[in-house]
């Protein structure tokens, strides 16, 4: 006699085949179920071994997380191409929003990127976190810091961002994003805007900047609206970063 396990996570269904007798199919829910009762027993011309109800739901039955993830999504997943939905401003004081905007903070620092948008963590909602912590800079040659505009952020959180062009000269540099890990290209972008919108506390904020963190601003802004950088790039630039290593 040889026995079958089909489950689902609502139903597990026992198939049991008999030589004498016909298939017999029987099901109970999850919650009639007890550690001793057995998911598979045991036969003596099978090497299946019989299995608790405890043990069944530790190797078959896994909770996915699901969104706000603790992860950055990467291209490919839908999300990172729909266009946002603005928050309800009378929400963001809500735990959902929150949550999100808790999450997303986590996240981009778990990383250690400049920004971030909802959409990367799997929340389509009009929000952005920047943050650029002097540690991160400590590193960089002045040379550098100058040429890219590079200085100090302190956390900032925009709901329902509105970019409005300051100055329409363009920079070019090399971009990146975590939700295309390992590439970059080069990627035009203002040389200085302003965006307002509600901070977390739901407080109405503007924002004049320029160089790098106009860049970010814009990157993220793309993000809300389902675009990424990739549709922007110089495609002749676009490189893996850690091409040397294949050589």
């Amino acid at each position: 006699m040889t026995s079958t396990l089909c489950a689902s996570i609502l139903w597990p269904w026992v198939l049991r085949r008999g030589t004498h007798r016909a298939a017999i199919l029987t099901s109970a829910p999850l919650w009639r179920l007890t550690s001793a009762t057995p998911i598979l027993s045991r036969s003596h011309s099978s090497n299946i071994k019989e299995l608790s109800y405890l043990k069944y739901l530790k190797q078959k039955i896994k909770p996915s997380e699901g969104p706000p993830y603790s992860h950055v999504c990467q291209v490919g997943d839908p999300v990172l191409r729909v266009r946002a939905a603005e928050v309800e401003p009378g929400a963001v004081l809500g735990e959902e929003v929150q949550r999100v905007i808790s999450t997303l903070v986590k996240v981009m620092r778990k990383v250690e990127c400049m920004g971030l948008s909802a959409p990367q963590i799997g929340v389509p909602m009009r929000i952005l976190a920047m943050e650029y912590p002097e540690r991160m800079l400590k590193d960089i040659p002045p040379t550098i810091r100058q040429a890219r505009g590079l200085v100090p952020i302190p956390l900032r959180v925009f709901i329902n961002p509105q970019l409005r062009i300051c100055d329409s000269r363009q920079n070019v540099f090399l971009e990146g994003c975590e939700s295309i890990s390992g590439f970059a290209a080069c990627v035009p972008r203002y040389h200085s805007v302003e965006v307002s919108g509600l901070n977390e506390k739901a407080e109405a904020v503007t924002w004049q900047v320029s160089g790098w963190p106009a860049r970010i601003v814009q990157h993220e802004m793309d993000h809300m609206d389902g675009v990424l950088y990739t549709d922007r790039m110089d495609s002749r630039t676009f490189i893996n970063v850690r091409w040397e290593e294949y050589q």
